[in-house]
């Protein structure tokens, strides 16, 4: 009856004032995604690079820059090829989709430079370049767990072989969309603590352990090239980071906000944490304990930037910076494994407390910007037994892959590790014939 009596006022209106608003770019959203796109881009060649080769013997300075660097170009071209596709693709069978996209957007085949992303606010080909900065440094962080011994070119296939087996699949199962296993089960992951930090901080241990120890560890001393590069590393990344944390808001928006503030916080209290844990211990502040504290912070708020309060942010930065410390101090020791600049002890545990602390902290709804269920907000523990199946998940997922693709790796280049005399010399100039100034 009521449409009856509708049906004449309706006629009299323009039939697109019902129509659904056509997508429309917004200039505000394109550059912010942009800039964050070049942030996140900075962090890897020049903020990693720097902060890995400072802390590698000055032999093997080089070769731990190019390792990154090589990493990134290497993984960018793997992710625009097939990477992208089995990410954010959509698979024609529902089974595999809870795992992996298809393979329909091959070379990025079926996306034009005009289409908008999923929000409708900014092209594309952001979004893709955006999420390839994500693939490249997750791949990048892992080097620092082998440094000074594997081989060049072993590095660069277990670049290629990785972004497909490993990095694509999880990044997919949490940051998929409807039908991916782990974001239908509501796992809470803002910029990557699982996906990135996690992932690339545990395959850097599994790789560390199948590669073997450096030659004469814990027996000679193994000092950093420079400190100071290390240091305007961990400023260069803190200074990206903001694209990494804000840039996850998906435009210029409140959350965008939020997270660079948490970010800021996170961080700050991290390297004071490690300043005074460090000065309490050993009696001395050091510039490379503030660097480290500095990263933890980073790591631990990454997968809660968008989802906690400013005195949340402070929590996940101080006990951040307490689980890494003592992963490179005292974990390291105990287990006596060779984690080069510790990627493990800082991207893992930082990462792995970071991705609990968001099921117990989260507090902002309004952060999940796509269709996803947020359990925080009326079910903790629910949403805390999430987070571990998530944790559980990429865990096994990384260290099942990584085993794959290291011995797929070895097989193809004829080994993994760099000969004794080379080893001895340095890769630098065995491996690149080059040298690097020295400070």
């Amino acid at each position: 009856m009521k449409a009856k009596l509708l049906a004449p006022l309706l006629s009299l209106l323009p039939l697109a004032a019902f129509a659904e608003e056509a997508p429309k770019l917004d200039s505000g959203n394109t550059a912010w995604m942009m800039i964050s796109t070049a942030l996140v881009l900075l962090m890897t060649p020049a903020g990693l690079a720097l902060f890995y080769a400072g802390m590698t013997r000055s032999k093997n300075a080089l070769n731990t820059f190019a390792m990154v660097m090589g990493a990134f170009v290497v993984a960018m071209v793997v992710w625009i090829v097939a990477g992208f596709s089995i990410a954010f693709g959509t698979n024609e069978s529902a089974a595999l989709q809870n795992v992996m996209g298809g393979f329909g957007n091959l070379m990025l085949d079926g996306i034009k430079w005009t289409d908008l992303d999923g929000f409708k606010t900014y092209p594309q080909y952001v979004f893709v370049i955006f999420q390839g900065t994500f693939a490249a440094i997750t791949v990048a962080i892992a080097s620092g767990s082998v440094i000074e011994r594997i081989k060049f070119s072993t590095w660069l296939v277990i670049v290629a072989l990785w972004g497909l087996v490993v990095y694509a699949p999880i990044a997919h199962m949490v940051w998929g969309g409807a039908g991916a296993y782990l974001f239908d089960a509501g796992a809470l992951d803002f910029a990557g603590g699982t996906v990135v930090h996690m992932n690339g901080g545990l395959a850097g241990l599994i790789l560390a352990i199948l590669v073997g120890k450096r030659t004469g560890y814990a027996r000679i001393a193994m000092k950093p090239f420079s400190i100071l590069l290390t240091a305007v590393g961990a400023a260069l990344l803190w200074f990206g980071w903001y694209g990494f944390n804000a840039g996850s808001a998906f435009g210029a928006s409140a959350i965008a906000g939020l997270a660079m503030m948490t970010t800021t916080v996170a961080t700050a209290a991290a390297g004071v944490t490690w300043l005074v844990i460090e000065w309490m211990v050993y009696k001395k502040p050091t510039l490379l304990g503030i660097a480290s504290g500095i990263i933890a912070g980073l790591v631990a708020i990454t997968p809660a930037a968008g989802f906690v309060s400013v005195g949340g942010a402070f929590i996940i930065g101080i006990i951040g910076a307490v689980v890494a410390f003592f992963g490179v101090v005292m974990l390291k020791k105990a287990l006596g494994y060779d984690d080069s600049l510790d990627a493990f002890g800082i991207h893992f545990l930082a990462g792995l407390w970071g991705a609990i602390a968001t099921g117990i902290l989260a507090v902002n709804d309004k952060a999940l910007l796509w269709d996803g269920p947020l359990k925080a907000s009326d079910d903790r523990m629910g949403q805390l037994m999430v987070q571990f199946q998530s944790i559980l998940v990429v865990g096994a997922w990384t260290l099942v892959g990584t085993v794959v693709v290291y011995y797929a790796a070895k097989i193809i280049t004829g080994g993994s590790r760099v000969d004794a005399e080379s080893e001895e010399i340095g890769l630098d100039e065995s491996v690149h014939s080059e040298r690097a100034m020295h400070f």
